[in-house]
């Protein structure tokens, strides 16, 4: 797809930011087995991703707002617009030498995500989107929800709470009621992975909770334009606001919706 000079701005941004996560993942897939641990030198990865990420993104647009998870909120001189990242999303996955994790880039312009990337550069995959435009997988590959009509049939994916997240019990008592309707639930690491993975039709829907803005920017709008559903776990919630998401295909939703919000 032919986008935006923002959306090339995004994808260039991720690419460099890419490039330095993959060479320190490399590193840390030693250092997660050693006695030390990777804690440390995952956190300064992170942080050096974002650099790159905040360089490249507010050198282009300088009078842009910024927000991000490990550097926090800068307002811009035009109020209307603002960049949300998460330079590693599924930190954890990283830590661990798992290759599922990705940087999460959205463009937000008076309260809207107007375009969007997840970047997974382990496996090299780049999703993005721009309202109105369509979702894309890479160069030139249109990104459609799936077509599957059946629950049974159907895989979901979830993120289950873990420290001191309050949203165990709901979770738990989500999986009891959905896991007999459907083919399977995944838990990959990634929120903005998981809706990616929605997009793409990899996933038939996804839900979690106790989400932060940045986690899902960018994947509500790749979802969104791919065709999906999207609202927050409860209907009068809103996901950017609220932190719940609920997002399937449109054939699933309703049933999908029904178990997961079932008292």
């Amino acid at each position: 797809m032919q986008g935006s000079a923002n959306l090339n701005i995004m994808i260039k941004a991720a690419c460099k930011a890419g490039r330095s996560l993959v060479k320190d993942f490399r590193e840390v897939e030693n250092l997660q087995v050693s006695m030390k641990g990777a804690g440390d030198f995952v956190s300064r990865a992170d942080l050096a991703a974002e650099k790159i990420l905040r360089e490249e993104l507010m050198g282009a647009r300088p009078t842009y707002g910024w927000l991000a998870e490990e550097s926090g909120e800068t307002d811009g001189q035009d109020p209307t617009r603002r960049w949300i990242v998460d330079p590693l999303d599924g930190t954890t996955n990283f830590l661990h030498g798992l290759p599922h994790w990705a940087i999460s880039i959205a463009l937000e312009h008076k309260g809207q995500i107007v375009a969007g990337v997840v970047f997974d550069p382990a496996k090299d995959e780049m999703f993005y989107a721009e309202k109105g435009s369509g979702a894309w997988l890479n160069d030139s590959k249109r990104m459609r929800v799936s077509g599957r009509t059946r629950m049974i049939e159907a895989i979901f994916a979830t993120g289950v709470p873990f420290a001191a997240k309050h949203t165990l019990p709901a979770t738990l008592k989500d999986l009891a009621k959905l896991m007999p309707e459907c083919a399977g639930v995944r838990r990959y690491g990634s929120a903005a992975l998981d809706l990616a993975y929605v997009a793409a039709g990899r996933y038939d829907g996804y839900w979690e909770r106790e989400l932060k803005i940045w986690d899902i920017a960018a994947g509500l709008l790749i979802a969104s334009e791919a065709g999906a559903l999207v609202q927050g776990v409860r209907e009068t919630q809103n996901p950017l606001e609220d932190g719940t998401v609920l997002c399937a295909n449109g054939a699933l939703f309703d049933h999908f919706a029904g178990i997961i919000r079932k008292v």
